[in-house]
């Protein structure tokens, strides 16, 4: 498949990645690049680019995980690049999942403000999702995507053969960006994703094509998040508070785990105060079990903790909890305010559901 998505600054290429990476290089002069990546993209998705990489290349790799995506972690890469003297017309590439994308990103946004860097994602998450919009951020203090800055890469190079390379519950995690696209903004994809039982057996050329192309129409009418971009959160308020109380846990759940169970949640929440008709609650949340059923769960008894992490979201405002939620499927709005009790239903809601 060789497709392209264009941007106002830079363009999404589907394709073979060898290809289209050297078609880069061969366009520009950098006078040193960095590859980022982790030991998982080092060791699957390393040797499918090995031939567009030089001795001259400075390869750093930082552990995998939404823990490591912090602070200490930019100071190390930094003062790797500042002691093999990079200067602003260096280039930054970074190989892996979401964590790689977000803060390889902020790392190279930030270096002596500010040099080019491009996006190889190679999780279905990260190529559905922070593929699109220039969004960067690392973690703070246990609050997810905390520091951050609106940023486009240079370029985003996807090729669907790494997501051979994955395991089942990596696909399962970035299956759940998907059909939030399709609950968001179109019923035909929601139809079309619905025949899908399992993301593991799924060939998924055209579906990230399709889900890519949501997010960027949305992303080009609101690139800065002030209105529309917001519906992209659809399942992040309480997903995001799931997932940042199960880092503290011996069972940390994958971003995509955890928004499943948000979207879940935020879909009964939609039902009770946004009139989203019961017969359509009743097809997301019954589609989105069969699909993340096998998550652990248990986090959601803890109201009080995941009430708290939503108190500190970044899309509230005036001290409310706002949320995306659904006027029905294929349409979202945003800046919906629930209180307390209205979202511990849902969360009691959606325990049952799955404890079922």
């Amino acid at each position: 498949m060789n497709k392209k998505i264009a941007l106002a600054d830079y363009n999404i290429d589907f394709g073979p990645i060898t290809s289209s990476l050297k078609s880069y290089l061969t366009t520009k002069s950098y006078t040193k690049i960095v590859l980022l990546v982790d030991e998982n993209s080092r060791k699957h998705c390393l040797p499918l680019i090995s031939d567009c990489i030089t001795d001259d290349t400075l390869l750093l790799e930082i552990k995998s995980g939404e823990k490591f995506k912090c602070l200490p972690t930019c100071e190390s890469i930094w003062a790797a690049m500042a002691s093999a003297q990079f200067d602003r017309h260096s280039l930054m590439i970074n190989l892996g999942g979401g964590v790689i994308g977000d803060m390889g990103g902020f790392i190279a946004s930030c270096y002596m403000r500010g040099i080019d860097f491009i996006q190889i994602p190679t999780t279905l998450l990260s190529q559905v999702d922070a593929s699109v919009g220039g969004k960067l951020a690392i973690d703070f203090k246990g609050f997810k995507n905390f520091i951050g800055l609106f940023k486009d890469p240079k370029a985003v190079l996807i090729d669907t053969q790494f997501l051979k390379t994955l395991p089942d519950e990596e696909l399962r995690s970035g299956y759940a960006e998907m059909i939030k696209h399709g609950l968001i903004r179109s019923k035909d994809i929601w139809k079309d994703l619905k025949g899908i039982n399992n993301p593991a057996t799924q060939v998924w050329d055209d579906e990230v094509f399709h889900s890519v192309s949501i997010k960027k129409e949305v992303v080009t009418e609101d690139p800065t998040e002030q209105g529309l971009r917001k519906i992209l959160n659809f399942g992040h308020t309480i997903g995001h508070a799931i997932e940042s109380l199960s880092l503290t846990t011996d069972k940390p759940l994958l971003h995509g785990e955890a928004i499943g169970l948000g979207m879940i949640a935020e879909s009964f929440l939609s039902e009770q105060v946004n009139n989203l008709s019961s017969e359509e609650t009743s097809s997301i949340v019954d589609y989105l079990y069969t699909i993340y059923k096998g998550v652990h769960s248990d986090i959601l008894s803890k109201e009080n903790k995941l009430i708290d992490l939503m108190k500190s979201d970044k899309k509230n405002k005036g001290g409310k909890t706002l949320f995306v939620l659904l006027d029905q499927i294929g349409k979202a709005t945003f800046d919906h305010e629930a209180d307390g009790e209205e979202i511990k239903k849902a969360m009691r809601r959606t325990l049952e559901l799955l404890q079922s």
